[in-house]
């Protein structure tokens, strides 16, 4: 990857498109946004593909994330709390909760900032509507 620098952050090009990265919001996506971004994501990423592989019948995933950081240093990301709302009808809870263990053990951004940021992972499930 590279990134070049301009007047309000930085720029990234990839496959999929441009990435702006900026301390201020009204000019990109800011550093924080995107860390909780890529742990939410793949750990979801990850979740669908064991509720898949368990034959857990889903019909849809939401993601909440809430994070806490330490202004007293440097604004530091120290927990995010991802919480997995599971839309469906007739789902365990307990294999929902061995799902989400395993894709935990198995989400390369969970597993990176293990020991640095508390990551807590907890779900609920929703009955579809009909």
């Amino acid at each position: 990857m590279e990134f070049k620098m301009h007047e309000n952050g930085f720029e990234s090009e990839f496959d999929f498109g441009k990435l702006t990265i900026s301390g201020n919001d009204e000019f990109g996506f800011r550093p924080f946004a995107l860390l909780v971004s890529s742990i939410a994501g793949c750990s979801g990423g990850v979740l669908k593909k064991v509720l898949t592989k368990m034959r857990i019948d889903y019909d849809d995933i939401k993601i909440a994330a809430d994070v806490k950081r330490n202004p007293d240093e440097a604004n530091r990301v120290e927990e995010i709390k991802v919480h997995f709302i599971i839309f469906g009808n007739d789902i365990s809870e307990t294999k929902v909760a061995k799902a989400l263990e395993t894709s935990s053990k198995n989400c390369s951004m969970v597993q990176s900032v293990k020991g640095s940021i508390n990551v807590i992972e907890t779900f609920e499930i929703k009955k579809s509507k009909a």
